[in-house]
Order: structure tokens, then sequence, then C-alpha cells
């Protein structure tokens, strides 16, 4: 069984390695279609563009192992049972659910792999790729408001009408309120540079206007340091869509916009969506071994193997929507982002066990 086993995994592997490469050089191709047209714009030349694409990479195998999964391990065992070397390994003692336990381990492994690139590669890798691409477009962090970004920190109502690159920011307004929420004073700053060893940022030429019941203060100054929850690592937030940040920045932040009394629910879905999303892997590869014929008389091998595709893309735009549907209809999160996971998983398992009764 153990040289089954070894022989059997060196084929999954490399039919899901060859299949992965394949996806990821049709998506690197798209991407470097989308770019082409900004080529030239500022100091954005070809090899920054190649360098934006290649940065790219991690998070489309993030996205792309589940479904490079379920092609290759249905190429892997369609080879197998071509070749009838899947009717000798049943008829040498293997039952099915030793191979289903195989590709269980199989999955598993991917899953880890999934769950490492969702929480270190593919986060990091995207928010130097926009950082690249802003830095050398000149171009700003995309705003939700054409007034620029808002945050809100405790009392204060923060907005910002430029963040470069480095984190640098650009037309700061603070709104301070107290808690009858009347303004109570506004500042205005023309550049914010963060300290990270004192941990506070650095405002230069800021106008400060205090509100009192029966005058008005304002006073002009050339520096003024500002201690506020608002960090480089929470604003960087705007840099990657919350599919593509780790599950512990997605908590933290999630944690942040709830003590001041936001809406989370786009985060926890996300959040979820990054915990259970691994579990794909497992579910493709058990989804493909229920695809797998007996014995290659049994017919119809390529169209066994278009249905086996055909699931798996469904499941990632499935698993897609149901984030969108969740989000609009107010959905449950933890539900809306693992439901499609979960069912992918128990209808493996129950094709593998209905296959072993007859």
């Amino acid at each position: 069984m153990r040289l089954i086993s070894r022989y059997m995994l060196s084929q999954l592997t490399s039919a899901t390695l060859y299949t992965l490469l394949a996806l990821l050089a049709l998506y690197g191709f798209f991407d470097i279609i989308q770019e082409m047209p900004r080529v030239g714009q500022n100091s954005y030349d070809m090899q920054t563009m190649l360098t934006y694409v290649a940065l790219l990479v991690p998070g489309h195998c993030y996205e792309l192992l589940p479904l490079a999964v379920l092609i290759g391990v249905l190429v892997a065992m369609t080879q197998l049972v071509t070749h009838s070397e899947y009717t000798i390994i049943r008829t040498s003692g293997v039952t099915l659910m030793k191979i289903a336990s195989l590709l269980f381990g199989f999955g598993l492994v991917c899953a880890i792999i999934t769950l490492f690139l969702g929480e270190f590669g593919a986060p990091r890798a995207q928010q130097k790729a926009e950082q690249l691409k802003l830095a050398a477009t000149r171009s700003l962090v995309a705003q939700e408001f054409h007034s620029g970004i808002w945050v809100k920190d405790n009392s204060n109502f923060i907005n910002v009408r430029e963040m470069l690159p480095d984190s640098t920011l650009l037309g700061i307004h603070v709104y301070t309120y107290d808690s009858q929420y009347r303004l109570i004073s506004t500042s205005q700053a023309e550049r914010g540079i963060y300290d990270p060893q004192d941990k506070l940022w650095r405002l230069s030429d800021i106008d400060v206007t205090e509100f009192a019941p029966d005058h008005v203060t304002t006073r002009h100054k050339d520096r003024l340091d500002w201690r506020s929850v608002i960090e480089p690592a929470i604003l960087n937030v705007l840099l990657v869509v919350p599919e593509q940040m780790s599950a512990l920045n997605l908590i933290t932040y999630i944690q942040h916009l709830r003590d001041n009394n936001q809406k989370t629910q786009r985060y926890e879905i996300a959040m979820w969506g990054k915990l259970f999303y691994p579990l794909a892997c497992i579910s493709m590869a058990l989804v493909a071994l229920a695809f797998t014929p007996k014995q290659r008389r049994h017919g119809q091998l390529g169209l066994r193997l278009f249905a086996g595709i055909c699931i798996g893309v469904t499941f990632h735009f499935t698993n897609r929507l149901f984030g969108y549907l969740g989000l609009l209809h107010d959905w449950n999160p933890a539900l809306s982002a693992t439901l499609p996971t979960l069912l992918f998983l128990l209808a493996g398992i129950a094709l593998i066990a209905r296959q072993e009764t007859r």
C-alpha cells in the first residue's frame, strides 16, 4: 500500500501543479492585457508592470488552488483509469475508502498551503503590488467618497483628502464632537507622517478651530504630534480588498469598526471565508474521486472529466455569490461564507459513500 500511495501521490501532485501553472498563466495573461493601457503613465514602464503582475500571483494561487486540486485529481485519476492502473489498484485489495483517505490527506496538505498563502503570501504581495503601482502611476489610494477617505476614531471623525503609497496623509481634517454630538473643535493639517517608534502622527501646517458656547478660537501651529488609534496598518486595508486580507488583519479591523459602531458584515464574511476556504481543497479532492469511473470500459471518461471541472468552476463562483448575497440580504456572516464549502464537502462524502455501497 505504501508503494501505491507514493505512486498515486506523485501523479496527483504533478497533475495539480501543471493545472495550477496553466491557470496562473491564464490569469497572468489577462492581468497583462488589463495593465497594458497604463504602461507609459509616469514611471509605470513595462518592467514595473511585469513586477506588479508577478506580485499578484500569490493571490491568484490562493484563489485557484482548490480548483487546481479538483482538475488535477480528476486528470490524475482519469489517467489511472485510462491505463487500467486504477483497476489493478482496486483488485489488489485497496478499498475505495483507503483511496478516499489518501485523497483526504492530499487535500489537507493543499489546504495548509492555501491557509499559508491566505495569511502571509497573498495579503503582503497584494499590498506591495498596489503600493508599487500607485507610486509608479503617482495615483492616490482608491477612495470610497469624492471628498476623500473617512475614518471614525472614538469621538473624532477624520477626513483625509489623499493617502500616498507610503501612508503619508495629505489634507487631514479632524472633527471632534462631545458626548452630545456637538462639534467642539476642528483641525486641518496639510501633511501627516507616521512615527513608528513613538506611535504617533507628525502633523505639519495645522489650523485648529475651537467652538465655545459664546466664541470661536482659531490658532495656527507649524508642528503638532497627534496620537490616534488610526495607524498605517489600519489605513493600509484600503490598498487590499477584504477578500485578500489576512484573517488576523480582518479580526483587528473588525474590532476597530465595532469600537466605533460601524458596520462589519463585509469584513466578517471575508474573515469566515478565510478560515473555511482552505477546506475547499479537501472538498474538491473528494468530489474528484466521486467523479472517477471504476474502470476504463465504464465509458465517457471525457464527459465525466468535463462535468467535474464544471462543478469546480460552479463552486468557485457560488462561493463568491453567497458572499455578495449575504452582504446584500444581511445574512449571518459565518453562514454566508461557509455554506458552499460545507455543502460541497458533504456532497463529496455522500457520493463516495454511494459508490462504496454499489
